[in-house]
């Protein structure tokens, strides 16, 4: 394993030009996240209180789903992480908070 990496051992799948079941998760995650980014336009364009709290319980079943067919993948070795470096991590935040400051000072 790299040493910059967090991950797992990666679970064997028939490779080949048949789907694999890599092939049908991979697809299911980006079906989910597909559904869950259309969900909160439809969330964000509700006609009513009830129809948003409608759709907001769907999306967040919808992020779940897609989360746990991310977690079942990153457990079978098909995805991986690498640590963030604290400098970059620091750079974000510095770069976050000057932006958060100037919409402040817009109001």
């Amino acid at each position: 394993m790299n040493q910059n990496k967090i991950e797992n051992p990666k679970t064997p799948y028939e490779e080949g030009l048949e789907m694999n079941d890599k092939d049908y998760l991979n697809s299911i995650l980006e079906l989910e996240k597909n559904l869950s980014n259309n969900t909160a336009i439809a969330l964000d364009e509700a006609s009513n209180g009830e129809l948003y709290e409608e759709f907001f319980t769907m999306l967040e079943d919808l992020k779940d789903a897609a989360r746990e067919c991310y977690d079942l993948a990153f457990r079978l070795g098909w995805y991986s992480l690498e640590p963030a470096e604290e400098e970059k991590i620091n750079e974000k935040l510095t770069c976050l908070e000057e932006q958060l400051e100037t919409l402040e000072s817009e109001n």
